[in-house]
C-alpha cells in the first residue's frame, strides 16, 4: 500500500471515528439493520420468454448486517449554481423533489463499495417510494450506510440496504407497516429486496420472483469466506448458458416440501460456472470441505463468497481466522431469524 493510501484511510478512519449520527443527522434519526442472506438452494433452469431464467430457491437471513442511520427533513434545498451535483447527493421523487444524501463507510469489507449515490439501490428506494407515493412536497433523505457485506458476494447486501431504506422512510413519512405500498415497491427492486421485508428463510419460485412460504429459518454457525475478486451475476449466468445444468427432480421435490430450513438439501447449480469466473472459489470450497467441523458449504448466490455450517460457533471461528491467514476475507456468523428492520 502505498503511502498516499495509507495517509487516506488514516484520514477516513480518523473521520469514522468521530462520525456520531445525533451530530450529522439530528435528533429523532433511526437506526436501521440490513441483514445478509445465503441460498441454501438455488436451481437455475431454463430461460423465458421474457428473458429471466426459471428459479427455485430458499434464501436464509444471517445475523451478520449492514447499519444504516436515516433522517429527513421536510425543507426545500438549493441547487448548485451549475446543476452539478457532488457524488454523494441524488434527486429522486415524482417531482425531482427528493434529495438525497448518501454516506458509505467500509467497515472492513473487500472490493469497497465506491458507487455514486444516484448509481446505489438505496437511493433508488427512496426514489421508488417516493414515486409510489406520489410524494410532491420537498424532502431530504440522510442516510448513513455502514458497510459490513462485501458486495459480489452473492449475500445481498444492496438488496437488503434498500430494504432496510424502506422500512425506515415508511415510518419517517409515517406509513402503516403493512401499507402495501411498501412491498410493491421492494418486488419491482427485485426479489432479493421483498425477501428481507420479511426475513428468516423462505421458498421462491418462477424466476425466483414468487414467494410460495416461509420456513422455519436455521439458527446454527456459519463461516463465509470470500476469496479475493468478485464474480458478476450477469456474467455468471452467461457461463450458466453455455452449459446449463439442470436440477435434479428428486431435490426441488425435497425442497418445495421442506419445513424447515433445515430439511433443505445444500445446491446450486451456478457453482460451476462461478469458478470457472473465479477459480479461486474452488480453493475456498476445498478448504471447507477438508474440514472436520464442517456439516456442509455451498457457493452463496452467484459467488464469491462460500458458506459452510459447523458443528458449533468455535469451528466458525477457528475456521474463519484459518481463512484470513490465507488471505481471505471471512466472517463467523449464524442463521437468524432476522429481517430489515428499524430500531429507532
Amino acid at each position: 500500500m502505498s503511502q498516499e493510501s495509507m495517509n487516506v484511510n488514516m484520514i477516513e478512519a480518523a473521520r469514522d471515528a468521530q462520525w456520531d449520527p445525533a451530530r450529522f443527522l439530528g435528533p429523532n434519526y433511526l437506526r436501521l439493520i440490513a441483514p445478509a442472506k445465503v441460498n441454501l438452494f438455488l436451481g437455475i433452469g431454463a430461460t423465458r420468454a421474457d428473458g429471466r431464467h426459471e428459479a427455485t430457491t430458499v434464501m436464509q437471513a444471517l445475523l451478520l448486517h449492514d447499519t444504516l442511520y436515516l433522517n429527513t427533513k421536510a425543507e426545500p434545498w438549493e441547487m448548485p449554481e451549475d446543476s452539478t451535483l457532488p457524488p454523494w447527493q441524488a434527486i429522486g421523487g415524482p417531482a425531482g423533489n427528493v434529495l438525497v444524501n448518501l454516506d458509505v463507510a467500509d467497515k472492513g469489507t473487500p472490493l469497497p463499495l465506491q458507487t455514486a449515490a444516484a448509481d446505489n439501490l438505496v437511493f433508488q428506494a427512496v426514489d421508488a417510494l417516493c414515486r409510489a407515493l406520489g410524494w410532491n412536497s420537498p424532502l431530504q433523505v440522510s442516510i448513513r450506510l455502514e458497510k459490513t457485506i462485501p458486495h459480489q458476494a452473492g449475500l445481498g447486501g444492496g438488496s437488503s440496504d434498500a430494504a432496510a431504506v424502506l422500512v425506515g422512510l415508511a415510518q419517517k413519512l409515517e406509513l402503516a407497516a403493512n401499507d402495501e405500498r411498501i412491498s410493491e415497491v421492494a418486488q419491482a427492486l427485485g426479489t432479493d429486496v421483498a425477501f428481507f421485508l420479511k426475513g428468516g428463510a423462505a421458498l421462491l419460485d418462477g424466476a425466483g420472483e414468487n414467494f410460495v412460504h416461509q420456513l422455519a429459518p436455521l439458527k446454527v454457525p456459519v463461516v463465509l469466506v470470500k476469496p479475493e475478486g468478485g464474480v458478476s451475476t450477469a456474467a455468471a449466468y452467461q457461463a450458466f448458458d453455455q452449459q446449463p445444468d439442470a436440477v435434479p427432480p428428486a431435490l426441488l421435490a425435497q425442497v418445495e416440501a421442506a419445513a424447515n430450513a433445515a430439511d433443505v438439501p445444500l445446491f446450486n447449480n451456478l457453482d460451476a460456472p462461478a469458478r470457472q469466473l473465479l477459480p479461486a472459489i474452488a480453493e475456498v470450497e476445498e478448504m471447507l470441505a477438508s474440514h472436520p467441523a464442517v456439516r456442509g458449504h455451498l457457493l452463496c448466490g452467484s459467488g464469491a463468497c462460500v458458506f459452510a455450517i459447523t458443528k458449533t460457533q468455535a469451528d466458525a471461528l477457528a475456521l474463519a481466522a484459518e481463512a484470513g491467514k490465507r488471505g481471505w476475507w471471512a466472517r463467523a456468523t449464524s442463521g437468524s431469524p432476522l429481517r430489515a428492520c428499524a430500531l429507532g
